[in-house]
């Protein structure tokens, strides 16, 4: 068994590791860049080895430097995690040539699935269904758009060294063809160094059905069933779930068949995820479901296997790359209950999903434990700085139900009270989500997300329910009195220390009113003798009070300042989320433009976000080239409301 392990990973993933790490008795290292010296995985780990600046190019990418250390620090094997080198061949094979001990497959199994045509043309021999689609050399752009036309739109445009989302495009018209494409093969360069693309057709009510397989030296390969990852967003999984709403028995014995057989034709040795596309118009049915690409790597999502199946994927890693057989053959494994997971992202919904960063000042995640069925899996914690340089997930929120049912139920537990402050966070749009009709029932396919539109985005308002309860907190802490005191205190002539506080009473009859300053803005509730709801949560915090409705964290304080209240209004600056490239502007100073109208593009990330226009009005102040490096925060336009 090995007894020192580098971990060349950073976040949740390494965190994770070291954790099974830890329990086997294995000693671990960490790797970090500069942006990373106080992260939680170096705080975990045994040892830690500083290898470079904070851009991953600089540090994490850099094979060479991961060798070093794990040479430095007498680590005799190195696990990669996900992302970065995990897929990448040449690594696998510089570790091993290096005299480590490679946690992962084979060098020439990543080679063979790690390029989507290739892959595709080898489980074709394989007997492996796959999509229709163009898989050629040819990249002249009118020579693929012409493709494109005979296999009919819509069309997926996905980059061959693609993965996570990226490099990808769906293509509805010929007529967006040429600027998705341009798009498409700019992201794949930036993120994998290749513009190389394929064409496949896009199925209309498809499902993302994927198959965990583990392979070891001694010829063995078991999978360990599906998982249903067809909530999307933009190609990106949100929510994944184990097993697949709707899958029957016999076609869940077909496709892990089909599975198992794609890990033999590359001799398969560790965890791989083949990943399949359902037609799922009429149901899951074997006959309309395709081969779409292998992970060769343990997924994000892989703990929703581990809930059903009971087994420690990282361990099954572990043992085999120290070269034991696979802990359980197939007639051992078995799904018991329904599991489900939900990716918490440092990102701002009302504002295009932009990732959002910053000092974590206030950060709780669920602490419900019910019979071990709340797991999260994160690598920050309070206090912690979430910097541009990386992907913004914070943490995976997985439960376990016994039913499918019962799943949703908790994991819409586990949202509703996650609380950061002051970088935003998805989870109110996760908990939206999961309260879809649809959803619940299991009608799912990768384009809800898309249909629901603005739906499952939270408006930003805060519910009668927090204005009552911080004032009730305001009343409690900053008065320490009865409303009925305050009231007859404030209409007496000396109104006290309080009396710029926000309160307000007019006549003694009527109510007790409290302004209050919510997020910036400005409301006013009348006070009422209510018993606050137990299940939201607020609590005092740098001068004010943090409340968590639903996943959304507001904060609040008693107003300070005279004027009427008002409701919450989009700001019309547009400012740079992160340090970026302009790489578009589709709009001139002075053009009127409609709500949802994309003004520019932004590169950060390795992605492209578009940054699009609040409300209906126009463009006041434009300060955005293409080709243009900007800053956080700088303000890239203007847009001021029609009337």
């Amino acid at each position: 068994m090995i007894k020192s392990l580098l971990i060349a990973n950073r976040g949740e993933i390494a965190c994770r590791i070291i954790r099974t790490a830890r329990a086997m008795g294995i000693r671990t290292v960490a790797v970090y860049s500069d942006a990373d010296a106080k992260a939680l995985h170096v705080r975990q780990a045994d040892e830690a080895v500083h290898i470079g600046p904070s851009p991953a190019r600089e540090s994490y990418l850099v094979g060479g430097k991961i060798i070093a250390a794990a040479k430095a620090t007498g680590a005799e094997a190195i696990h990669p995690g996900y992302g970065f080198l995990s897929e990448n061949a040449e690594f696998a094979q510089a570790v091993i040539d290096a005299g480590l001990v490679w946690v992962g497959p084979k060098p020439a199994s990543i080679t063979a699935m790690g390029l989507k045509d290739a892959a595709k043309k080898l489980m074709q021999e394989a007997g492996v269904p796959t999509t229709p689609g163009y898989l050629g050399e040819n990249q002249d752009p009118d020579f693929l758009k012409a493709e494109a036309g005979k296999i009919g739109y819509p069309v997926l445009i996905k980059a061959v060294a693609g993965g996570g989302g990226k490099g990808m495009r769906l293509v509805e018209r010929a007529e967006d063809f040429a600027d998705a494409l341009a798009s498409c093969q700019r992201e794949a360069s930036a993120s994998f160094g290749n513009a190389h693309v394929l064409i496949e057709k896009y199925i209309l009510s498809p499902r993302h059905i994927e198959v965990q397989v583990f392979g070891d030296s001694h010829g063995n390969v078991v999978h360990l069933f599906e998982r249903d990852c067809s909530l999307q967003r933009r190609h990106q999984k949100v929510i994944e779930e184990a097993p697949a709403p709707g899958m029957d028995g016999a076609t869940r014995e077909a496709v892990c068949a089909a599975a198992v057989r794609a890990a033999q034709a590359v001799d398969y040795e560790g965890a791989g995820t083949i990943e399949f596309i359902a037609d799922g118009s009429e149901g899951l049915r074997a006959d309309r479901i395709w081969f779409m690409e292998m992970n060769t790597r343990l997924q994000v999502e892989h703990p929703v296997t581990e809930e059903i199946t009971g087994q420690d994927l990282v361990e099954w890693q572990l043992r085999v790359a120290s070269g034991e057989p696979l802990p359980m053959r197939q007639e051992d494994l078995a799904i018991s209950g329904w599991a489900m997971e939900a990716r918490l992202y440092a990102e701002d919904p009302a504002k295009g999903f932009l990732p959002s960063i910053g000092k974590l000042a206030h950060f709780e995640l669920p602490r419900l434990y019910r019979q071990r069925r709340y797991r999260i899996e994160t690598g920050v914690q309070q206090g912690d700085e979430i910097s541009p340089f990386y992907d913004p997930m914070i943490a995976k929120l997985v439960t376990r139900g016994a039913d499918r049912s019962e799943a949703i139920a908790n994991l819409r537990d586990m949202t509703g009270d996650t609380r950061c402050w002051p970088v935003k966070t998805n989870a109110g749009f996760l908990n939206l989500a999961l309260c879809d009709e649809d959803f619940e029932a299991g009608r799912i396919d990768t384009g809800l997300i898309a249909r629901r539109g603005d739906e499952w985005i939270p408006d930003g308002c805060p519910s009668a329910l927090v204005l009552q309860s911080v004032a009730h907190m305001v009343i409690d802490d900053a008065l320490g009195g009865h409303p009925t005191d305050i009231r007859d205190t404030y209409l007496r002539r000396d109104r006290g220390p309080w009396s710029n506080l926000g309160f307000r009473v007019n006549k003694p009859h009527e109510d007790l009113v409290v302004r209050l300053e919510v997020n910036g803005d400005q409301f006013e509730t009348r006070f009422e003798e209510i018993s606050v709801d137990s299940s939201l949560w607020v609590e005092q915090f740098e001068g004010g009070y943090v409340v968590t409705e639903g996943g959304m964290t507001y904060f609040a304080c008693a107003a300070r300042t005279d004027g009427g209240a008002h409701h919450h209004a989009h700001d019309g600056d547009i400012l740079s989320p992160m340090p970026g490239k302009i790489i578009a502007v589709e709009v001139a100073a002075g053009d009127s433009v409609t709500k949802g109208q994309k003004l520019l593009t932004l590169e950060a990330m390795k992605m492209e976000h578009t940054l699009t226009a609040p409300f209906d009005g126009t463009v006041a102040e434009l300060n955005a080239t293409p080709g243009a490096q900007v800053q956080v925060e700088a303000l890239l336009a203007r847009i001021e409301a029609g009337e």
